[in-house]
């Protein structure tokens, strides 16, 4: 069974880092209150730069549970805390090998559609304390998933996931990664994924650029 093994919610403030002050939500603290799922956020959550995160189709970021351990070994580290990685929704059961972009899932009361996967950004090198781990994060083929919202709805601690519909085309997460920034090279799949309306650029350039070589 897949289920939500935490919710984490946070909201923008300012982080002394080498680079200066930075204003980011990345920082996610686990709450054991049944939230609500509004049009483009999870309640209690908020997004510092709306250009690249938040909106309809990055509303809720989920990260499996799974992944935690493998990180903890490859880094060495042992102070991995739930929400670590900026996640809305740390999850069990939901890998990205076996989810298709555009899967559309009950959690709570509340259905959501998966749109894409996690591309980083600086925020997570300073939440990880470790600039260079946003390179480390993207080349891991570890990316977790957004959703968008497809009905409101509330959502908590300990929900079961389930699947109702399955995307379109087939194109799982991590085929996503793999066709954009891993050694994915059929272009067939590619088109076939620049087919999928709510895949951000981030995807849509590599794919666009291994096309044309």
């Amino acid at each position: 069974m897949a289920e939500v093994v935490s919710v984490n919610v946070g909201v923008p403030r300012e982080i002394d880092t080498p680079r200066g002050p930075v204003i980011t939500a990345i920082f996610k603290t686990p709450t054991d209150r049944r939230l609500r799922v509004e049009p483009h956020n999870l309640e209690g959550d908020r997004q510092a730069d709306l250009s690249v995160h938040g909106g309809e189709n990055k509303a809720v970021y989920s990260y499996p549970i799974e992944h935690y351990p493998v990180w903890s070994d490859e880094l060495g580290r042992t102070d991995l805390e739930l929400g670590q990685f900026g996640e809305n929704l740390t999850t069990r059961g939901l890998l990205e090998r076996e989810l298709g972009v555009g899967d559309v899932f009950s959690i709570g009361t509340a259905v959501l559609q998966i749109s894409q996967p996690r591309a980083p950004c600086f925020k997570l090198g300073i939440r990880m304390g470790d600039a260079g781990f946003v390179k480390t994060f993207l080349r891991g083929g570890r990316p977790g998933f957004y959703f968008r919202i497809v009905e409101s709805g509330e959502l908590g601690v300990d929900d079961e996931v389930k699947r109702i519909e399955r995307g379109a085309t087939g194109i799982t997460v991590h085929e996503v990664w793999e066709l954009s920034y891993g050694g994915g090279t059929n272009l067939d799949r590619m088109k076939l994924a620049l087919e999928i309306a709510t895949l951000g650029d981030e995807w849509r350039r590599p794919l666009l650029k291994k096309i044309a070589t």
